[in-house]
């Protein structure tokens, strides 16, 4: 069993009979002296976000996980198709309600893991980190450079982050997959 202050960020449990991951995490002492925690946790079936706070005499049964090796084909109208390490015969599709953020980071042929859950696959899981060509990307503005500036390019995903005046069209750059965050030029 888990107590309310095992919640960490990344910790999968059973809630009202479905798995959640918790998404972010804040220990709240009170004036009382009894502490609460306030949860933001995603619903790994529905893929439904909740904010909830849990208190002392909460209890959590851990929800037994199981990761396996999997690699992303193709996406088509909101679906997610993967298959299995080595096995492109043995597919599964997942909904881009499940998938989430992580969505901006997935590139044809990119390896994950696959979330089972009661034998059915509920999600999959990022490398932390991944690289990324850089498509399209202004020219850097200059003038003051005491103060690091930044510009948003796009990466051969679609999606758009914020970058250091510096990287350029073509480049390769480094991308953190919880965060969004650009990590370095590789």
């Amino acid at each position: 069993m888990l107590s309310y202050t095992d919640l960490k960020k990344g910790t999968i449990f059973i809630y009202k009979n479905n798995p959640y991951i918790v998404l972010e995490y804040n220990l709240i002492k009170r004036a009382g002296g009894q502490a609460v925690v306030k949860v933001k946790i995603k619903n790994l079936i529905s893929g439904e976000f909740l904010t909830q706070t849990f208190h002392a005499s909460d209890e959590f049964e851990e929800a037994e996980i199981e990761k396996t090796d999997a690699e992303f084909i193709y996406s088509h109208r909101g679906r997610y198709v993967f298959c299995e390490k080595g096995n492109k015969a043995n597919r599964f599709e997942l909904d881009e309600n499940i998938i989430g953020d992580a969505k901006k980071f997935l590139k044809t042929g990119m390896d994950v893991k696959a979330i089972k859950f009661n034998n059915n696959i509920v999600g999959v899981e990022l490398p932390i980190k991944v690289q990324l060509k850089v498509v399209s990307a202004p020219p850097g503005i200059k003038g003051d450079r005491a103060q690091g500036g930044t510009k948003q390019v796009e990466i051969e995903t679609g999606a758009t982050i914020n970058v250091p005046l510096f990287v350029e069209e073509g480049d390769v750059i480094e991308i953190n997959t919880e965060t969004g965050e650009y990590v370095r030029r590789v």
